[in-house]
């Protein structure tokens, strides 16, 4: 006999892999289980991350995301609310599992046998990532042939579906005032290759990115990072049309078999699960030149009379991409997604290699621009050198595709930051909505410019689409809320914050925007509960000075005062902001003049911060935010 873990009304059956509740078989899937066991087997302890992502996962490279994802469907599958918390959430440190387990031998489950869930190593690789990697994985001579017709056989599927598809969905469209929404299901893996899950998810990736061009005034694609979230779960098709509110579901399928590449797509209808179209493209490994005459003479046949002559232009326009090249990609956008130190350098290393082996690659150089920005911000490379590296990489990108949307949103990103130019951000901003304007990452930019200019009501227009287009990705309703707290609507700025939070625990700013929501609302108390939370120091003292002082507690917002200048570097726009929330204008425009002399990106939040109010009527306001080239 084996053991039986018991917790509440719920029984884990390690043995025969199945949970129930009362009874009832709780459905979850097979990476989601191991999770849970080894929580339940370590109860009332940190479980740090990393822990856990080598008991589950070994030596696989997993996107912490990825871990976030499955704890937050485990709590849904165990109704596990805030009230009575069974997976809490260690900030910056991994879970504890708080309920009481005990220990039976299987003889006492009961006789209504549980739904089973399968071992890991009998279904595909439960991820969530598109970039998912063993450790130190390099891709065989033997099979880089096939991956190379892999790749290629990609295009095929990602040029003549997306036709087929903008075709289809037009003669199926609903009436003109609805918009089409349409989730494109993670490849489903069949080559038997576990190293070959990137790739997968990479064309995933692709074809969501080539599907929400086609027509953006029309077409919704569910975002990446939501759409993942289904990866090996084969959840009913109404569910997922219920959970992302989509019409319809495209699934696809990548196989091998010796030397030949089979990939099949198939578009259903939500509403009766009907198959509307389904198709194989089947090619031999070697024949990577014939294919490429084939993806020509697809895209002549199918989409001339499918798409605009605008975006057939731009699809003849495209250049195939050297397969290791795409390799490094992958690997660079994976180590960014991991948000730390010594991943970032990592990801640049790698998206400087994509450049290297394919130089005509421009995302892999708009990737080596955002890497290269983001280490000059953290102090990883000297500040003024990797703002030269992120300008030149990003105008390179340019050069080979101006009108890729993803190097526009650096633009944006680069005149609000990095030049401080409003409204240079305006224009660059109208240009990107109209590149790209289905992406979420498109939509967040021309979002944050709206809302540093005070147009709100346009700000969270665009701030809902994106959640509407990535419902599971944290980041998008974590800006959706801050964009309501500069709006002043904190109830609900603070209701998506905390939705946010349980979506992804690490989420930025989360808990310092919960914290600056509880000063505006008079709530002290609760803005001392938040500070342990938040990620930096600044941050920490920031809020600090502002709690302390409303609760008549000056001489500990003093101290906290003191230790926010006392930071090395000291982030001089919370300290004016501080000085203003206090009635101390001379010092917080003076700590504003430094902000902007030192070049810091926060100063665009001046017209719109609430902790600025008390300058408002004060003259040399309207002087500073002339210094930020304001549109007229």
């Amino acid at each position: 006999m084996s053991d039986l873990y018991r917790f509440g009304p719920f029984a884990l059956d390690p043995r025969r892999r199945t949970l129930s509740r009362a009874d009832s078989p709780v459905s979850v899937t097979p990476k989601a289980f191991d999770v849970l066991l080894f929580l339940v087997q370590n109860p009332n302890r940190l479980v740090t991350k990393e822990e856990l992502v080598q008991a589950v996962w070994g030596d696989i490279f997993v996107e912490e995301g990825n871990l976030t994802q499955y704890v937050w469907h485990l709590r849904k599958a165990l109704e596990d609310s805030s009230d009575t918390r069974l997976i809490v959430t260690i900030p910056r440190k991994g879970y504890q599992f708080t309920a009481n387990v005990s220990v039976v031998e299987a003889a006492d489950t009961a006789r209504r046998a549980p739904v089973q869930v399968p071992t890991a190593e009998s279904v595909r690789s439960d991820t969530f990532s598109g970039h998912e990697l063993p450790a130190r994985a390099a891709v065989a001579k033997a099979s880089l042939q096939w991956w190379k017709a892999a790749l290629v056989l990609g295009s095929v599927v990602i040029v003549v579906g997306a036709g087929y598809v903008s075709w289809r969905l037009r003669a199926l469209a609903p009436p003109r005032s609805e918009r089409i929404m349409l989730a494109v299901l993670p490849f489903e893996n069949l080559t038997g290759g576990p190293d070959q899950e990137y790739l997968a998810d990479g064309l995933t990736e692709e074809l969501i990115s080539q599907l929400g061009r086609l027509s953006p005034e029309r077409l919704d694609v569910i975002a990446r990072t939501s759409v993942m979230a289904y990866k090996d779960k084969h959840e009913p098709l109404d569910r997922i049309g219920r959970d992302l509110s989509v019409q319809y579901v495209l699934e696809n399928s990548l196989r091998k078999s010796g030397d030949r590449i089979r990939i099949t797509s198939q578009l259903l209808r939500v509403k009766d699960q009907r198959r509307l179209w389904s198709h194989d493209y089947d090619y031999g490994a070697q024949d990577s030149l014939t294919v490429q005459e084939q993806v020509a003479k697809a895209v002549a046949q199918e989409i001339q009379l499918r798409l605009t002559a605008q975006r057939e232009a731009e699809l003849a326009r495209s250049q195939p991409v050297n397969p290791e090249a795409f390799d490094a990609y992958l690997h660079g956008y994976y180590f960014f997604q991991r948000n730390n130190d010594s991943d970032t350098n990592m990801s640049a290393k790698y998206y400087e290699r994509a450049t290297q082996l394919d130089p005509s690659y421009a995302l892999a150089w708009v990737g080596l621009s955002r890497t290269r920005n983001w280490q000059a911000n953290q102090g990883l490379i000297p500040r003024e050198e990797g703002q030269r590296l992120a300008r030149e990489a990003l105008e390179r990108a340019l050069s080979l595709n101006p009108n890729l949307a993803a190097a526009h949103v650096e633009v944006v990103r680069r005149k609000l930051f990095v030049d401080l130019d409003l409204a240079g951000a305006d224009a660059a901003s109208k240009r990107l909505m109209a590149l790209g304007p289905g992406v979420p990452a498109t939509l967040e930019m021309a979002a944050a410019t709206a809302k540093y200019l005070g147009r709100f009501d346009e700000a969270l227009e665009l701030s809902h689409r994106a959640v509407d287009l990535d419902p599971l990705n944290a980041g998008s309703r974590e800006n959706l809320a801050e964009t309501e707290f500069y709006a002043g609507r904190l109830d609900q700025a603070l209701m998506d914050a905390k939705k946010a939070l349980e979506l992804s625990p690490d989420v930025f700013p989360g808990h310092l925007l919960s914290g600056k929501i509880y000063v505006l609302q008079g709530r002290p108390q609760e803005v001392l509960r938040e500070i342990p939370l938040v990620r930096y120091d600044a941050q920490r003292a920031f809020l600090s000075a502002l709690a302390y002082d409303a609760m008549g507690r000056h001489r500990e917002s003093d101290a906290a005062l003191r230790e926010l200048i006392a930071q090395d570097p000291p982030n001089l726009y919370l300290i004016a902001s501080v000085h203003a929330f206090l009635n101390q204008s001379d010092d917080a425009f003076a700590w504003l003049d430094r902000a902007l002399a030192q070049r810091e990106g926060s100063v665009m939040f001046a017209r719109v911060d609430p902790f600025l109010k008390s300058l408002h009527n004060d003259p040399r306001y309207a002087a500073f935010l002339k210094k930020l080239n304001f549109p007229t």
